[in-house]
C-alpha cells in the first residue's frame, strides 16, 4: 500500500525596478532619451533571463512606462496574468514623450480583484502637508488566488524618490524611533524635504489599507529610502500610527530578517552577514529594494501560516557596474521564497 503526502505550497515572489522601461519609438522624460530598435532587443532580452533566473509566481515591477510591450514579455515567460492601475502619462507637448511612470503586477495565479489603494487623510495632517496631494506612482493591491483556496494580498508600490538637493536624514539600527521622529518631525515643519513628506504620507496611506485587509499580504516595493529610515517605521510599525503605545508593533516584516542566512567558509574575524545592496549612489551602496510579509510569516509566531525560506538579491550587473546600464537596470532584483503549513 502506498501513503501520498501532499507537499507544502511553496511560492517565489519578487520585486524588479525595470529602469525606463520605454519600447520605441517612445522616449522619457526628454526627446533624446529613448532606446534604439537594438538596444531594445538587448535590454528586454536581459530582462527576460533576469526574470527567468529569478523563478518567480509572482513579480512587482516599478518603472513601467510601456505596459502592453511587458504584458507581451512576461506572458511569453508563463506570467497569464498581468496588472496595473494607472497609465504612464503622454507630454502634451509631444506624443512620443512619457512624462510618467507606473508600477505593474504580473503572476502565475489569477488575481482575483485589483485595486487602487486609498489615500490616508489624517496621515496628511500629521505630516504636515498642505495642499492637493498624490502618490507619485499610483501602488496597486491585488488579491491573488493561490492553490486549496488560499488567498495573498500582494501591493506593488514605487515610493516617492529624494531630489538630489534636499536634506534627509541617515539612521541606523541604533537609532530609537523616537530620536527618528523628534529628527524628522522639524524637517516637515520646516519643509526641509518636501519628498521625504510625501513618502511618509505614501508610506502611511500604504500601511492604512494594509491593516484593513483581512488577508495575509506581501508588498513589493522600491522603497526610494535606505534601511532603517523613518518610512519603513511608517510603512510597517503600528507604534509609529498609535501614540500611546508604548512597545512596537509590527504589521509587516522585512523579509530579509526572516530567513535563516547561510555563511560558508567564514574568515576568523566574521562578524556578521552583510547585507547586499540593490543600488548605488557615488560608490555607496543601499537597500531601497524590499519584500514585506504579514507577521503571518514569521515562523517564530504562534498563529504563523507560513515562513520565508530563502531571500535572494541578483546583483551580478551592479557588481560589473554599480551605477547599473539602461540595457539593463541599475537596481539589484530581490526575491523571496514562501513555504505555507
Amino acid at each position: 500500500m502506498y501513503f501520498y503526502t501532499k507537499m507544502k505550497m511553496t511560492i517565489r515572489i519578487g520585486t524588479f525596478n525595470l529602469y525606463q522601461f520605454v519600447e520605441p519609438p517612445y522616449s522619457w522624460y526628454t526627446k533624446k532619451e529613448r532606446f534604439t530598435p537594438l538596444q531594445w532587443i538587448e535590454k528586454t532580452t536581459w530582462i527576460k533571463e533576469q526574470i527567468t533566473n529569478m523563478n518567480c509566481d509572482i513579480i512587482g515591477f516599478q518603472e513601467v512606462f510601456s505596459k502592453l510591450a511587458l504584458k507581451e514579455l512576461v506572458g511569453d515567460l508563463g506570467f497569464k496574468y498581468f496588472k496595473t492601475v494607472d497609465n504612464a502619462r503622454i507630454s502634451k507637448n509631444n506624443d512620443k514623450i512619457y512624462i510618467s511612470t507606473t508600477v505593474a503586477i504580473a503572476s502565475k495565479y489569477p488575481i482575483k480583484n485589483l485595486k487602487k489603494v486609498d489615500i490616508d487623510f489624517l496621515a496628511l495632517k500629521k505630516h504636515y502637508y498642505e495642499g492637493f496631494f498624490k502618490f507619485a506612482r499610483e501602488p496597486i493591491k491585488a488579491t491573488i488566488c493561490l492553490e486549496d483556496e488560499k488567498e495573498l494580498d500582494v501591493y506593488v508600490c514605487h515610493l516617492k524618490s529624494n531630489r538630489d538637493n534636499e536634506f534627509e536624514y541617515i539612521f541606523t539600527e541604533n537609532s530609537s524611533m523616537d530620536e527618528k521622529i523628534e529628527k524628522v518631525s522639524k524637517a516637515l515643519k520646516e519643509n526641509y524635504s518636501v519628498s521625504l513628506k510625501q513618502r511618509l504620507c505614501e508610506a502611511s496611506s500604504l500601511y492604512s489599507n494594509i491593516k484593513r485587509t483581512k488577508r495575509p499580504a506581501v508588498l513589493l516595493t522600491d522603497l526610494n529610502d535606505k534601511e532603517f529610515s523613518l518610512t519603513i517605521d511608517a510603512l510597517t510599525n503600528r507604534k509609529y500610527h498609535e501614540e500611546k503605545r508604548k512597545n512596537d508593533r509590527f504589521l509587516l516584516l522585512d523579509a530579509y530578517h526572516l530567513h535563516e542566512k547561510k555563511v560558508y567558509n567564514p574568515h576568523p574575524e566574521f562578524k556578521g552577514v552583510k547585507r547586499t545592496p540593490t543600488s548605488y549612489f557615488a560608490g555607496k551602496g543601499n537597500v531601497l529594494d524590499y519584500i514585506f510579509v504579514s507577521n503571518k510569516f514569521d515562523k517564530k509566531a504562534k498563529d504563523n501560516i507560513a515562513e520565508v525560506t530563502s531571500y535572494e538579491v541578483l546583483d551580478k550587473h551592479l557588481q560589473k557596474n554599480q551605477n547599473g546600464s539602461l540595457l539593463n537596470s541599475d537596481h539589484a532584483q530581490v526575491v523571496c521564497e514562501i513555504k505555507f503549513r
